[in-house]
């Protein structure tokens, strides 16, 4: 059976008019007061200034670069919801603004009034797509560090892409692996030979410091997904597809600030992934007018110093599930045991007894759709790891990974011509902002008497 997982997403359609009809109806010429005069005024300034900084991005690199296109998000994300999408629908053809204001609209869900513009995309030598999208390339080469440290991630990786691959009847690619050890010169030498074969597409580098040497390179010869977000933005006409911890901080501050949470406390380890994941919590927090009111080590024997004379509304633990286990108990003695909680992915490291980890029953955490739900063409999480080892226990989100990794092959064409077009791949819901990078919207999970469980409101 062909995998069919693209989806148009028609329930936005309906969210879209619902919110048009609601503010058409509050709305009248003589019911207009001052604080809505000033607030439209607010928006517009607001824009305004984010349309100039937009101008501006074209001419600049580096860090300065980086530091102007923090400022867009930040004025964007001052947004809500309604005028987000009445300023992303005003914004004319070409105007670079609503590359930044689309993503997002992506990122909370809401439906694109248009598609971006693609520049330097073009996939016009593959065969036409079929009914569902599905458009794979004709030669396909995947960059993986087949050997060195990484060998062992790169192997889940490798081994979800086949069985993406291998489950497809339609017409498949030939495919070609190349080992880039794992440094980024090892990496730029396997592009250069896979581009060299007459590869019409690239998958890969996976390591960071791979992908940002690629990306350092600027215009690239052919068309490649990156498997992780690099140092350098994603040059023009690629695109880039990562399991980064910061994308599980937005997650997770989007998480809160839906149920009204905006005053955060952060229970934290000490190592960089979780730093990151926490930088971008705050830093989405901030932007739509929350704040982290302090960070706790997740070691620390008390909480009540951390939080006294603070306001409370959830709690962040950035830490494995061994250690929040703790970390939960010194929540009740803090006064904090009823507080909403969301947590990183690494909650699942370290647990599986369940008459341990029931202390964790309630805590969100982002998941992969395949883990609890599954996914159409993959065989269940549980079966697949009995048979690989590859697909077994943490290895599985890789694995999940590397799924996706083969879908976004043959369905990025769509993804980039659609503005209602999404993957629902095994690590989340896909899709593809205006700058070359794969947005995922994580299924969401819990501990349910000791296991986790699915939400119920996963998908929003």
């Amino acid at each position: 059976m062909p995998i069919a997982p693209i989806r148009f997403l028609s329930r936005f359609a309906a969210f879209a008019l619902a919110t048009a009809l609601v503010f058409g109806c509050a709305q009248s010429p003589t019911r207009t007061t001052a604080p809505v005069a000033a607030e439209n005024a607010a928006v517009r300034d607001a824009v305004r200034e984010a349309q100039q900084l937009a101008q501006s991005v074209a001419t600049q690199t580096g860090a300065q670069r980086r530091d102007t296109e923090a400022r867009i998000d930040r004025l964007v994300q001052q947004l809500d919801d309604a005028s987000l999408q009445r300023e992303a629908a005003r914004l004319a053809e070409g105007d670079p603004l609503y590359d930044y204001v689309g993503r997002a609209l992506l990122g909370r869900g809401l439906p694109l009034p248009r598609a971006f513009a693609r520049a330097g995309w073009n996939f016009d030598d593959r065969p036409a797509a079929d009914r569902d999208g599905y458009r794979p390339p004709v030669k396909l080469a995947v960059l993986l560090p087949l050997s060195g440290s990484l060998s062992a991630a790169a192997g889940s990786v490798r081994d979800g892409f086949l069985a993406g691959y291998y489950g497809e009847s339609r017409r498949r690619p030939e495919v070609r692996f190349y080992d880039t050890a794992g440094t980024p010169n090892g990496a730029l030498s396997a592009y250069d030979r896979a581009a060299g074969d007459g590869n019409d597409f690239i998958v890969g580098p996976l390591g960071r410091d791979e992908v940002s040497a690629l990306f350092a390179r600027g215009e690239l010869p052919v068309a490649t997904l990156a498997l992780n977000r690099g140092t350098q933005a994603t040059p023009r006409g690629q695109s880039s597809f990562s399991l980064s911890p910061e994308d599980e901080g937005v997650a997770a501050a989007d998480y809160l600030l839906r149920r009204g949470a905006k005053q955060v406390l952060v229970i934290a380890a000490d190592d960089d992934t979780q730093r990151r994941a926490v930088a971008s919590l705050r830093e989405r927090l901030s932007a739509r007018g929350g704040e982290v009111v302090a960070v706790a080590d997740d070691n620390a024997a008390e909480l009540a110093p951390s939080i006294a004379g603070k306001q409370v509304d959830a709690v962040f633990l950035a830490t494995k599930g061994s250690v929040a286990r703790a970390v939960v108990a010194r929540l009740q003695l803090a006064g904090l045991g009823d507080k909403p909680r969301v947590a990183t992915s690494q909650l699942l490291s370290g647990t599986g007894k369940a008459a341990e980890d029931r202390v964790l029953d309630g805590i969100a955490f982002p998941s992969e759709s395949w883990l609890t739900r599954g996914v159409h063409g993959l065989s269940g999480a549980e079966a697949t790891g009995a048979r690989l080892a590859s697909a077994r226990g943490a290895a599985g989100r890789l694995f999940a990974f590397g799924f996706d990794a083969w879908l976004l092959t043959a369905y990025l064409d769509q993804l980039g011509r659609k503005p209602d077009a999404a993957v629902e791949g095994a690590t989340g819901v896909l899709r593809l902002d205006g700058f070359g990078n794969v947005q995922r919207t994580p299924a969401w999970s819990t501990f349910v008497d000791g296991d986790p469980a699915p939400l119920a409101d996963a998908s929003r």
